[in-house]
């Protein structure tokens, strides 16, 4: 019996061994696939805080938990099981859906360089939504949600591409802990970013002076940090989407482009000393610029053909009226 009670109690170690070993797997590699999906956070992060602006200091923290909310529904509930059946069913499907989304993210990048250099920004509500109503509140929630619904999307199949070898149960975990993380991390900062300038505000009218200095130099740094933050999500989104891009191509047969990248990291890689972040830099620029080229096209159908269109039929307008008059 004492001999039986040993051997139970070894198998129940060496089970408790082998159980920490799986967590310490699941977390390794859900780790690796969030590293791989920095891009998309980065820009999830960017863009959020802009839905709670205009509103009342007060309902700022509920908006932000109610997206967040929203955003680990779309994750847990919709994108996590689709992704696991297409993984498990239909993996040849993963390269395409990959590329799709980079070609998003490329377009988003360059859409955001478009506006920024010609100045046609997507025009922004005038009127605060604290003054509209709860109506509007609940409206800016689901618009918030249903963008974060493709951001979420292309993070989580970011990470599956990452852990696509390994066993059906280590993928819904791995996936289960990139979800509850990445939503965590984006909206904890959303959040910090968004009462960063009330708290600046509060110790700027503390007493004391070196408190109300840095409450002082915290309101003013916000804008910056917001616009760097903004300048940052681009860069990522054209890095990431042309990396995509380039991969898939080259998984799918076309290899040209990629083996051209990887030549150009190689080159980079021999230079003494700095050789790594070279290389590193190197295919980094060259990714962004792939994503900048596949996004300014998708730009140009979707915004330049469509104006010179319009223009044209503006213009043929014209030209009726006048010669009816």
């Amino acid at each position: 019996m004492p001999g039986g009670l040993a051997a139970l109690l070894d198998d129940i170690a060496a089970f408790a061994k082998l159980a920490a070993a799986s967590i310490d797997d699941v977390g390794a590699a859900a780790g690796r696939a969030s590293v791989k999906a920095a891009g998309v956070v980065v820009d999830d992060t960017a863009v959020t805080p802009r839905y709670v602006h205009g509103f009342t200091p007060d309902r700022e923290l509920p908006i932000i938990r109610r997206i967040a909310a929203g955003s680990l529904r779309n994750k847990v509930l919709i994108i996590l099981p689709v992704a696991l059946l297409l993984s498990q069913f239909l993996p040849w499907l993963l390269t395409p859906v990959l590329m799709i989304g980079g070609t998003y993210l490329a377009f988003e990048g360059a859409e955001k360089l478009y506006e920024a250099l010609t100045g046609h920004h997507q025009e922004k509500r005038s009127v605060p939504a604290a003054a509209v109503g709860p109506e509007t509140e609940k409206s800016m929630v689901s618009g918030a949600i249903r963008t974060d619904f493709i951001l979420s999307a292309e993070i989580m199949v970011i990470a599956l591409n990452e852990v696509a070898d390994e066993a059906l149960p280590s993928r819904a975990a791995i996936l289960l802990v990139v979800a509850l993380v990445i939503t965590a991390l984006v909206y904890g900062v959303v959040a910090l970013i968004v009462k960063a300038d009330d708290v600046g505000l509060h110790l700027a009218q503390r007493p004391g002076r070196a408190v109300a200095a840095t409450g002082r130099m915290l309101v003013r740094a916000m804008p910056r940090v917001l616009a760097v933050l903004s300048t940052v999500g681009i860069v990522a989104m054209l890095w990431v989407g042309g990396h995509i891009l380039l991969v898939g191509a080259d998984e799918l047969g076309w290899h040209a482009p990629y083996e051209l990248v990887h030549h150009l990291e190689e080159l980079l890689h021999d230079v003494a000393g700095v050789g790594p972040f070279l290389s590193w830099l190197g295919g980094t620029l060259a990714s962004a610029v792939a994503g900048a080229l596949v996004g300014a096209v998708v730009v140009a159908v979707l915004h330049l053909v469509p104006r010179r269109r319009n223009l044209g039929a503006d213009a043929a307008g014209g030209e009726t009226v006048g010669a009816g008059h």
